[in-house]
């Protein structure tokens, strides 16, 4: 059986000292003697404590580069929000010493349980996985016993059995405003579109747009909203065809991204109904394509780059204190109101000018 990995607090054991003086002389912050420091970190050498190494020049002990495994099943492009979240981390966890490699995983990693052919255990200090929303494999990555967080997670995750930490930016209540905006400004008819045991994220974003329409004391109609298992991706036409069966629409849509919006203000065009003048859009991310569309999109904002630094933080955090309750935090977001959803743009921009007053 291999051995299991020797943490900060067998080092600081093995010396008689708190678990804080080892960690900051491991990390040479706060003010440790030197003594202290080199007594640690000899300590940590002994016992191959992996993210130091020995270099005996004149007695000089130098911190090794550590390094941070990404984890993904494609890598982020321009428009999606992960490309600014990884922006943020690596340059917050780079001033800490550790390098980011980068790992997708394919769909027959996923179907057999296995570890992309280039991630190497011995050598990744921390995990960081976005958008994996496979239950089995997140299974997998969490009994590798490494600290680990991810980017949202599997719609049907249970806290309590969840090993690794969480990061998700905040989904249901600004749903659930804009739901209610709409509801105020007299769309009473209000469907949803969007797979919501996706992800965690596209689940609260429904239980934030059904409590809306519930405290409204409006009935969700199934006949209006497309939640089908997920083809949005993987099916090109496919919106299409199921707008296109609906036997009637409502009079607004809550998508539970701005590409699901965008797909579903093509696949209306196509079936004659015009946005915004017959019927409402919201969408989700701030992603470019809702401000270039026609009309822009109503969205919601995600922190991106505030994220990734988040993630940098809350995983480092782990690495130092791996005994820590788990974490599952939020990052605030911020419905914004554009032109495809002119009776909450028409409220916004009274209420703007009522204040202005």
């Amino acid at each position: 059986m291999a051995k299991e990995k020797v943490t900060i607090q067998e080092i600081a054991d093995a010396l008689g000292i708190s678990r804080n003086t080892a960690s900051k002389a491991l990390n040479d912050s706060g003010n440790i003697p030197d003594e202290t420091r080199n007594r640690v970190i000899k300590k940590a050498i002994e016992l191959k404590y992996k993210q130091f190494a020995y270099m005996d020049n004149e007695h000089v002990l130098s911190k090794a580069p550590g390094n941070i495994a990404l984890l993904t099943e494609n890598l982020p492009n321009t428009s999606h929000f992960g490309s600014l979240l990884i922006s943020g981390l690596e340059k917050r966890i780079s001033a800490e010493g550790y390098n980011l490699s980068i790992h997708i995983v394919r769909e027959d990693d996923q179907d057999t349980l296995t570890l992309p052919n280039n991630f190497d255990i011995a050598k990744v200090d921390g995990i960081i996985c976005i958008e994996l929303f496979d239950l089995e494999y997140t299974q997998l990555i969490t009994d590798l016993g490494i600290p680990t967080i991810f980017i949202d997670c599997a719609s049907n995750i249970c806290y309590p059995e969840f090993q690794a930490d969480l990061l998700l930016m905040e989904n249901e209540h600004s749903i659930y405003q804009l739901t209610t905006k709409l509801i105020e400004s007299g769309y009473k008819s209000i469907g949803f579109v969007g797979d919501y045991n996706h992800c965690k994220s596209f689940n609260e974003r429904w239980v934030g747009y059904h409590r809306a329409m519930l405290e409204a004391g409006l009935q969700v109609d199934l006949s209006h909203c497309i939640v089908d298992n997920d083809r949005l991706f993987s099916k090109p036409g496919w919106l299409n065809q199921r707008v296109a069966e609906l036997a009637s629409l409502p009079s607004a849509y809550v998508c539970a991204n701005d590409f699901i919006a965008v797909d579903l203000i093509r696949a209306l065009k196509d079936r004659n109904v015009a946005v915004p003048q017959d019927i409402a859009i919201c969408g989700f991310d701030n992603a470019p394509q809702s401000r270039i569309i026609e009309p822009a999109l109503t969205t919601v904002h995600i922190y991106s780059n505030e994220m990734g630094i988040k993630t940098a933080e809350m995983l480092l955090s782990r690495i130092n204190s791996p005994t820590q309750p788990y974490q599952v935090s939020h990052i605030v977001t911020k419905p914004i109101i554009r032109e495809s959803t002119p009776a909450i743009m028409a409220d916004h921009s009274q209420m703007i000018h009522s204040s202005a007053k």
